[in-house]
């Protein structure tokens, strides 16, 4: 009975990090159905497992529930990025002020490593790299580096969550802007401030990185609700195609 449980855990596990993988990518198009059989051809897994990854989806704000319906992926919208956006900006300044005040040397060795996988992708890729998922990792990887000598687990893993939010986000926001954005400098100023134990220079430049996604977001939703859609369903594949660009 105990392998039974454990071997439906994993499963489970494995479904929940696919699934969520998928919406975050825009793979699984925003305020589309998931409908449990499309699921199972999709990522050959039983009803149960599946079933137990959306629902933890759910508690994430990921997926949604219709009760008449079943699940469908999260929509996005202008006012829910705009809530993330407030959010992120109440706890993650916090937080690597936090970092900063506790990282030791092994912290600030982490903080270079990451900037450093960072910016050798970007500059190997030029503008092609924030598309692909390795520099979304490494992405990632960098934002939570800054934060990892925070004393609060909690608090980094509430920083993260948002992250992951925003980057359904920023893979649809970067296939509408119209000009380049220099990402590479933008994190090199905050690391710089960071590791020179620099706090209001590190939070400042941490909040305008934060808050220029969100303005290139604003633009490209703004844009879209101002174009002419038969159905808002036809909006909803329109986002799904640009996230897949």
């Amino acid at each position: 009975m105990h392998t039974v449980s454990l071997r439906t855990d994993q499963l489970s596990e494995q479904a929940y990090r696919l699934i969520r993988k998928a919406i975050l990518r825009g793979d699984i198009e925003p305020g589309s159905r998931l409908k449990i059989d499309m699921l199972q051809r999709q990522f050959s897994f039983s009803s149960s497992p599946l079933r137990e990854a959306l629902n933890r989806l759910v508690s994430e704000d990921l997926v949604e529930i219709d009760n008449r319906r079943g699940f469908r992926a999260a929509a996005v919208s202008l006012r829910d990025m705009k809530d993330l956006t407030a959010f992120r900006l109440n706890i993650e300044p916090i937080s690597l002020r936090e970092s900063i005040e506790h990282g030791d040397d092994e912290w600030e060795a982490q903080v270079l490593a990451a900037y450093h996988r960072l910016d050798l992708l970007e500059a190997r890729e030029d503008e092609q790299a924030p598309y692909s998922d390795e520099w979304a990792e490494r992405h990632r990887a960098f934002h939570a580096a800054l934060i990892a000598a925070c004393p609060s687990s909690r608090q980094i893993s509430v920083c993260l969550n948002l992250f992951d939010h925003v980057e359904r986000y920023r893979r649809l926001s970067i296939c509408w802007r119209k000009s380049k954005r220099d990402r590479s400098n933008e994190h090199r100023e905050i690391m710089d401030a960071a590791l020179a134990r620099d706090h209001e220079r590190a939070v400042s430049k941490l909040t305008e990185h934060i808050e220029r996604t969100t303005l290139h977001v604003a633009r490209m939703l703004k844009a879209l609700e101002t174009e002419k859609t038969a159905t808002g369903q036809e909006q909803v594949e329109g986002l799904g195609r640009a996230m897949k660009a």
